[in-house]
């Protein structure tokens, strides 16, 4: 059983916080039974690749604390065109095992108060495009429905 002390692991290095969301991801996919491949570097926004009998899948891993608000990717690295691209997002709740939501890239094609894209195009602006998942108490019930044990059932 792991310690399950988010807050104190994130505040002691945001990097180990995300780096443990990523290998429990990595743990889920396998335990679904899909292959998962890593690479040394994650220079494009990919955190991993699955492979299972519907093909191969890239996987972009955010972690975020209950209560955090908002988590972006970066529009030069987040395609919502590619329908073999998901976001995992893991919500780490203290003393609790993490949920997990599993998104479609595409999914962003359609703008909700959920989903958020801010191309930061205006004057002054200096951030670069992103998309981003808003999440809040409200923004709950449109959440759930990427459930990761719901959707993954759509790509094993």
């Amino acid at each position: 059983m792991p310690k399950m002390d988010w807050k104190s692991l994130s505040e002691q290095n945001r990097s180990k916080f995300g780096a443990y969301g990523e290998c429990y991801a990595k743990m889920e996919f396998a335990s679904y039974g899909f292959d998962v491949f890593t690479s040394e570097v994650d220079d494009h926004g990919i955190d991993f690749v699955v492979k299972g009998k519907k093909g191969y899948f890239a996987i972009q891993v955010k972690s975020a604390q209950v209560g955090t608000g908002y988590v972006f990717m970066g529009k030069e690295h987040f395609d919502i065109e590619d329908e073999s691209l998901y976001l995992c997002l893991l919500i780490f709740e203290q003393e609790h095992l993490p949920e997990m939501y599993l998104l479609p890239a595409p999914a962003w094609r359609t703008e909700t108060d959920l989903l958020r894209y801010r191309p930061y195009d205006k004057p002054g602006q200096k951030s670069r495009p992103e998309y981003g998942i808003s999440i809040s108490k409200k923004n709950m019930h449109m959440l759930k429905k990427f459930k990761f044990d719901d959707m993954i059932k759509g790509i094993i």
